[in-house]
């Protein structure tokens, strides 16, 4: 059986940091901040958790508690311009640049996410 990636970075250790790091970042981000509602940024942190582990072969709770993931759906009440999506991407980077993974995982899962965020984009 061939390993996922999943559990090539570690499962949901490495996921866990990744996302809790980025989280970091988007606390102070004056521009991407404001799209979340309210103070708790708990349930964001899970559901991209939940998220990125079921997209690279992990657990598939994401879609058992919120169905298909529909990213762009999801994402459309917000003004995604192309200044929100370098900064997403800047959080993201930061994170991944602080956890120790093989580079040729690292650049599966960043190019990913690049692809991921461009796709995103809903306003000029």
């Amino acid at each position: 059986m061939e390993q996922t990636f999943y559990d090539a970075v570690g499962g949901e250790e490495f996921f866990t940091k990744l996302v809790d790091g980025f989280y970091e970042g988007i606390e102070t981000d004056e521009v991407i901040r404001p799209m979340y509602v309210g103070e708790d940024l708990s349930d964001a942190k899970r559901h991209l958790n939940l998220f990125l582990q079921q997209y690279w072969g992990g657990p598939n709770t994401y879609q058992k508690e919120r169905g298909h993931p529909r990213l762009r759906m999801r994402h459309f009440p917000f003004a995604v311009d192309a200044d929100a999506r370098d900064r997403w991407l800047k959080h993201m980077k930061a994170s991944l640049d602080k956890i120790e993974i093989d580079s040729h995982l690292k650049d599966q899962l960043w190019t990913y996410l690049v692809s991921a965020a461009h796709s995103l984009i809903n306003t000029d």
